[in-house]
């Protein structure tokens, strides 16, 4: 057991640090919009290049937020049966459900691999403005994206084939295993 929640640790401190990382990105976001709209009003010389660079760090912190979003289960989920089932019964749910998951970060993982390699090989770039920015790096993100979303969906099912076994995850490994009770994130006790 020491084995498997080791690597649960590591997936999802790695998902929380990246997410703390990227969190920069809302006030690099923040700084770029700001001064774009500042330059435009004030002095009647707006930035070109800003609002297809916002887009790019928008993707970027969308994309890789996947992980953490999960580690925190605080992706979408249709609650009106689910939230009142036992917490072995949405366990159960989420290991039979969690072969849909799976298939789709698969074919996520396949077909952003190629799109990227093509990206990668062909040096892109972005033709939605004058300033043409490389966009191969970003797309080279996407398929690392969906292997840390992969990598946390193993941690989630190991979680939950553990509520199945009546074994207590540790919620440092494997993220917290109740959903939020409210819009501040705060989560019930068990």
């Amino acid at each position: 057991m020491g084995f498997v929640t080791g690597f649960a640790r590591a997936v999802t401190t790695l998902n929380r640090w990246l997410a703390r990382l990227l969190s920069l990105a809302v006030l690099i976001l923040f700084a770029l919009l700001l001064s774009d709209v500042v330059l435009r009003y004030a002095v009647q010389a707006p930035m070109v290049w800003s609002a297809e660079l916002a887009t790019l760090i928008f993707g970027v912190y969308a994309i890789l937020g996947g992980g953490y979003l999960l580690a925190r289960r605080q992706h979408v989920n249709v609650d009106l049966i689910y939230a009142g089932m036992p917490r072995r019964a949405q366990a159960l749910t989420d290991v039979i459900t969690s072969a849909l998951f799976f298939l789709f970060v698969v074919v996520l993982l396949v077909e952003s691999w190629g799109m990227a390699a093509d990206s990668i090989s062909r040096w892109e770039r972005s033709f939605l403005s004058t300033w043409r920015p490389y966009v191969w790096p970003f797309k080279a993100l996407i398929p690392v994206a969906a292997i840390l979303l992969l990598l946390q969906g193993f941690v989630k099912l190991i979680a939950d084939v553990m509520i199945l076994a009546g074994v207590e995850p540790d919620p440092e490994a494997f993220g917290p295993i109740t959903e939020p009770d409210d819009a501040s994130g705060e989560r019930e006790a068990v």
